[in-house]
């Protein structure tokens, strides 16, 4: 017969904004397309044009997931004259994309 295992102490301390937040963190992550943008910035930053390039996507669908992932603060967006740089701002957004893909391989 098994037991239930107690709820974890950590539980308690995460306020609903929190949860509100990290709702939000795992919404802008369920789209494949920003996963992919992702992992062409998390080594090197990069513009745009190269970004485009590394996903395969067209470049207005690219921009659209660039300010959303830039609104939700999982990168960060620097002009340099004409062009836009984009890099990861939060790395523990990849670590967290590490630990899952890595529970998936487990599975």
């Amino acid at each position: 017969m098994s037991q239930a295992h107690p709820a974890p102490s950590q539980e308690k301390s995460i306020s609903p904004e929190q949860f509100d937040q990290i709702a939000l963190l795992f919404k802008t992550l369920g789209e494949p397309m920003r996963l992919r943008i992702l992992r062409s910035v998390c080594q090197t930053p990069k513009y745009v044009g190269e970004i485009v390039e590394a996903t395969g996507s067209t470049q207005p669908n690219i921009s659209k997931h660039l300010a959303v992932l830039v609104s939700t603060g999982i990168l960060a967006r620097r002009k340099d004259g004409q062009r836009v740089h984009y890099s990861l701002k939060n790395p523990l957004v990849m670590r967290l994309c590490e630990t899952v893909s890595g529970s998936l391989r487990q599975a």
